[in-house]
């Protein structure tokens, strides 16, 4: 069976599975983290971007459980980017989340348009874990140029990278590369919900493969599919607010998928992607202000 945390880069261990929060309404915020905790979740992921930080932090503290069983990462907007602009954003998100310390901070996109001031963030990041502000430090969306780019000029090896992987899109190359240089990686829509916004007919949910493999263990599809990923080594942290999924998602340590199946997910990578593409990211576009507050 696969083990319920993962040893990251710097010694630091994360839990297999988190609970995402992206476009989860502040006001649903709350009540998710706290069914989440309640379930035995103790990784939630959160950013600054989504607008429900300080909603996070509330959920951890009314749960009752010991800040430091709870590993909390969220990550830093493009908008913030630059060395002094990111140390300040690192003041806004831990000032929402109500903690003295962050657990992983990310920057959100690789920003390719102004590498330099990624650069620029990321040895920001690299201060902040210096001066024990955070335990781990690494990336997001960041494609195998940007990763490369940021190790030639920089000096701590990013412990995750957090990107797009599902069975439907698996970023083979972008994993390998990854690994060889020991980051962690981490899957939004690990179980390929944006496949159901592209198009609904096309789902992950209801693929074939997946529901007789589902089938065959007694689950769901989407507990094959994060099965998948936690036998692969890799983190996930699927999002809902709905405390039947969210238990359902947790529920995923007692089976064991074979080699055959394993392949068989494998086999269903499709190359499209439903997110953005990397490099589209720019600050013309997708520039906004975080608050301070």
């Amino acid at each position: 069976m696969s083990t319920s945390t993962i040893t990251l880069n710097n010694g630091i261990e994360i839990p297999a599975i988190g609970l995402g929060v992206f476009q989860t309404p502040p006001e649903d915020t709350v009540v998710a983290v706290e069914e989440a905790l309640r379930t035995g979740y103790r990784l939630v992921d959160t950013a600054a971007a989504y607008g429900n930080e300080t909603q996070v932090g509330e959920a951890v503290r009314n749960s009752g459980i010991a800040r430091d069983e709870v590993f909390i990462e969220t990550k830093i907007w493009i908008s913030d980017y630059g060395f002094d602009a990111t140390l300040h954003a690192f003041d806004k998100g831990a000032g929402k989340l109500g903690v003295d310390y962050i657990d992983l901070l990310l920057l959100h996109q690789a920003l390719p348009s102004a590498f330099d001031r990624t650069i620029d963030a990321y040895r920001a990041l690299e201060q902040l874990l210096a001066d024990g502000l955070v335990r781990a430090i690494g990336v997001s969306n960041f494609m195998p140029e940007h990763v490369e780019r940021l190790l030639a000029a920089t000096t701590v090896v990013p412990a995750v990278n957090q990107i797009e992987l599902h069975p439907y899109f698996q970023q083979s190359q972008l994993q390998a590369l990854d690994a060889k240089h020991g980051i962690l990686n981490q899957a939004w829509s690990p179980i390929g919900g944006i496949t159901s916004y592209r198009d609904a007919a096309k789902s992950t949910f209801d693929d074939a493969t997946l529901q007789e493999i589902a089938a065959q263990h007694g689950k769901t599809a989407a507990q094959v599919m994060l099965r998948w990923h936690l036998q692969q080594r890799r983190s996930a942290v699927p999002k809902s607010i709905k405390a039947a999924r969210i238990a359902e998602n947790f529920d995923v340590f007692d089976f064991e998928l074979s080699t055959e199946q394993l392949a068989a997910i494998d086999a269903l990578e499709t190359g499209v992607r439903g997110g953005p593409e990397a490099d589209a990211i720019n600050l013309t576009d997708h520039a906004f202000p975080i608050p301070e507050a």
